[in-house]
């Protein structure tokens, strides 16, 4: 059986886990959510979004 989850959805959920189990504090994670989104707007989001296209396909594997 195959699962498919998005990577936001696993992104959110250790961010609720290290909220919660962790005790890091709602703002720092805020913060860090904001500074990803400001970063996307920059001439490193593609290099961002290769490597972890790339990082995705390691563990995944190929299935060719």
């Amino acid at each position: 059986m195959t699962v498919s989850l998005p990577l936001v959805f696993v992104l959110g959920f250790f961010a609720w886990g290290a909220v919660k189990f962790l005790g890091v504090r709602t703002w720092i994670v805020v913060l860090i959510a904001l500074f990803g989104f400001w970063l996307s707007h920059t001439f490193m989001a593609p290099a961002i979004e290769s490597g972890t296209r790339s990082g995705v396909d390691v563990i995944n594997g190929s299935h060719d």
